[in-house]
């Protein structure tokens, strides 16, 4: 597995700290972000999920613990808009260069903007999809935030 993609090319680019921590990634899994926290050992509420939405029918970026619903409620008024749904994943993928279940906040194809629920940063650190399956950054959710020129609202159901 390359530990090099434009998530960590991004993040590097900016001076960003982070880790990098590899796991086996099962396409199987009931839920990709609940897998990946077991693999690596951490609490699921430090694994974040990277989501791409529809909001007003305009693409966003929503980054979630990964043992919480979003509520597509919440995240369109912290996006001040009407409406939110989930992006199809293969639109999901034409717009960040990335996979399904390998999408990262960082170094998308195309800069949308980035909503990430409020609570992740109430850690020190936490994990985000690196860009490819069964790689994940740790990173100080501040950091993230402004990395991915986030807004931070409360994004869960």
């Amino acid at each position: 597995m390359s530990k090099t993609t434009p998530a960590t090319k991004a993040l590097q680019k900016l001076g960003v700290k982070f880790v990098l921590h590899t796991y086996v990634y099962d396409s199987d899994a009931e839920s990709i972000g609940l897998q990946a926290a077991e693999a690596l050992d951490v609490e699921p509420n430090r694994v974040l999920k990277t989501l791409m939405v529809e909001v007003d029918g305009r693409p966003v970026c929503a980054v979630v613990p990964a043992d919480s619903e979003i509520s597509m409620k919440k995240l369109a008024a912290a996006m001040d808009a009407k409406a939110a749904k989930m992006m199809p994943p293969s639109d999901a993928e034409r717009i960040t260069g990335y996979h399904v279940g390998g999408i990262s906040p960082f170094g998308q194809k195309k800069k949308v903007p980035v909503a990430i629920d409020q609570a992740a940063l109430n850690h020190t650190t936490v994990f985000v999809n690196g860009g490819q399956r069964g790689l994940q950054i740790e990173i100080d959710p501040n950091d993230a935030a402004i990395a991915a020129g986030a807004v931070t609202h409360a994004l869960t159901a």
